[in-house]
């Protein structure tokens, strides 16, 4: 039992480990560039802060427990956009707005789905506080697909989404109860035509309205008949212009799942060869200690699900040096970029060190 880890949990092994610490550095690296400087949170803090700091944002995937120092329940964070959140609200509190701030670390789950049974992750991202205008959209959505190419990850699509679309339509152009909207929205999530059906009608063109950009985008626009949508629809559409022909591009409205605290605006990130999200992002209120409400906008990048794909990762070039080799000769190896691997006692073989070159009358020679 001694070499068991709990469910959910694992050990990250090379090579896996180093793809994803060079994926995490060029990620950051390319954030910086934009002026996305790092912040590293607490693994852990009080769970009332944690659960209220990000409106509509829920704690339940949180784990708790009770410190023995200040007998308080904690929580390990399970996302780690809510304590930017209130890094910026506070201590940064006194910043000029926006606040551009990257991140990367380990998050916590409660509980795993079988699709999905880790409960340990790494998580990276990057948050802009202060503004979840179509601009400051565009930037993080133009920030996340030039990390990743810079990462190296190939075959990326963005899918768009609108979180406040149904009570944006309930409250105007599609009048319905209030009590109504959670249902709707629930079952417009789950692409229940026949429950849309029994209980509001009208919003069935919504399930229509997914797919590839453009169509699903048109689609929209007709349904807008009284122009509740316009500003919206417009700014999709310059967000989605930001990035076109570099990720390719779909739509679905009411994609609620993984979105439960966004606003205006929600995107999911995939890659070819990799099953479910290698990203999330969009647009969300941080609450203050005063109660007052500040917009942001930001992505998260799932780095596990990355580097298992083999994605963003780079060729293994290890040379081994042989026994007796002068050290200035090895030196000058790693200048060019070679990883070198000593042999330590005679006997010692490439092969052994799993590598991939061995160095013979000072050049390289491939095994």
């Amino acid at each position: 039992m001694t070499a068991l880890l709990p469910e959910g949990f694992r050990d990250r092994l090379p090579p896996f480990a180093d793809a994803a610490a060079r994926l995490e550095a060029a990620i950051l690296g390319a954030a910086y560039a934009h002026g996305y400087e790092r912040t590293d949170p607490a693994l852990a803090e009080f769970e009332s802060g944690l659960a209220g700091r990000l409106k509509a944002a829920r704690a339940q995937d949180a784990v708790r427990f009770v410190d023995p120092v200040s007998q308080a329940t904690l929580a390990i964070r399970p996302d780690m956009t809510a304590q930017i959140g209130r890094i910026a609200a506070t201590r940064m509190g006194h910043h000029p707005r926006p606040v551009r701030l990257s991140y990367a670390g380990p998050v916590l789950k409660l509980r795993a789905s079988q699709l999905s049974p880790e409960r340990e992750l790494r998580q990276i991202g990057c948050e802009l506080i202060g503004l979840d205008t179509v601009p400051a959209a565009v930037e993080v959505v133009r920030v996340a697909v030039e990390a990743l190419e810079a990462a190296g990850v190939t075959g990326v699509s963005i899918d768009f989404t609108l979180p406040d679309l149904v009570a944006t339509l309930a409250a105007g152009p599609l009048p319905l109860d209030a009590a109504l909207v959670p249902t709707v929205r629930d079952r417009l999530d789950a692409k229940d035509a026949g429950g849309v059906a029994e209980i509001a009608p009208a919003y069935l063109p919504l399930i229509e309205a997914a797919g590839p950009f453009d169509m699903a985008h048109d689609r929209l626009c007709a349904l807008d008949a009284k122009g509740a949508l316009t500003s919206r629809l417009d700014g999709l559409w310059r967000i989605a212009e930001s990035v076109r022909g570099r990720v390719a591009l779909t739509l679905d409205p009411t994609e609620r799942h993984g979105f439960e605290y966004q606003t205006w605006l929600g995107f999911s990130i995939f890659a070819d060869g990799v099953r479910g999200e290698i990203g999330r992002g969009g647009s969300y209120t941080i609450v203050h200690e005063d109660g007052a409400e500040e917009a942001a906008v930001g992505f998260s990048l799932f780095a596990d699900a990355i580097v298992a794909a083999g994605l963003g990762d780079i060729e293994r070039r290890r040379l081994f040096v042989p026994l007796g080799t002068d050290p200035a000769l090895a030196a000058a190896k790693r200048a060019e970029g070679w990883v070198t691997v000593a042999a330590l006692e005679a006997g010692d073989t490439p092969e052994a060190q799993l590598c991939t070159h061995v160095l013979v009358n000072g050049k390289e020679r491939g095994i």
